[in-house]
């Protein structure tokens, strides 16, 4: 049988080289690519790929987004995230959305096959360079999974991060929240700086890549 796959990521270059890569391996077929996660929904209905090879980080739909929405759609699709992001929140939200696997875009072919081949057999597949972490957070029973993303961050700064993740301005947050806007400004200003961001849309891009602002406000 042929694992048929669909692969997403927004960059050609590395696109190119993974459909390449895929296409040399034996009993695997690309059937399809697509360059954000909403190309990426439309793709997976047509095609009814296998596996989805899923970027995290690109602009519009996320891929955790993107995962979310593929499995609500048909469970079969099993996703692999393939991705830089290699930091507990986005590795969290990425595997609670639905993926099925989770490696880093340093992952050699070999690994990259062998991960393709057992999540398309229902299996659970995580790259050597998270695999300890994803252990200790079973291990220690689920309450150690980090769901709770950005633990540098008060309550108030998560949730007015939140906020913006669902497109919320600051003063739309200010009366949501019975705040000041001078407080909410106040608050953006701690996230920038905890998150290491100097712009609203990179810290939105952050929080939706680890599961912040999806669903119902």
């Amino acid at each position: 049988m042929t694992v048929r796959v669909l692969v997403v990521d927004d960059h050609p270059l590395y696109r190119e080289g993974i459909r390449s890569a895929v296409r040399a391996m034996t009993g695997i077929e690309v059937v399809g690519e697509a360059v954000d996660g909403d190309d990426a929904v439309r793709q997976a209905r047509d095609l009814a790929p296998d596996v989805v090879l899923m970027d995290l980080h690109m602009p519009g739909t996320n891929g955790v987004d993107a995962t979310r929405a593929l499995r609500a759609a048909d469970p079969r699709t099993a996703v692999l995230a393939l991705t830089m992001l290699d930091d507990d929140q986005a590795i969290s939200a990425a595997l609670r959305a639905g993926a099925s696997g989770y490696l880093l875009k340093g992952a050699g072919r070999a690994e990259i096959e062998r991960a393709i081949v057992g999540v398309a057999e229902g299996g659970m597949v995580v790259g050597d360079g998270i695999a300890a972490r994803v252990r200790q957070w079973f291990s220690a029973g689920s309450d150690a999974s980090p769901a709770m993303p950005f633990p540098s961050l008060t309550g108030r700064e998560r949730e007015v991060l939140g906020l913006a993740a669902h497109g919320l301005t600051n003063a739309a947050i200010a009366r949501r929240l019975s705040l000041s806007e001078k407080t909410v400004r106040n608050n953006v200003s701690n996230v920038f700086a905890k998150l290491g961001v100097a712009t609203r849309s990179a810290a939105v891009a952050k929080a939706r890549d680890a599961g912040l602002g999806v669903g119902p406000l």
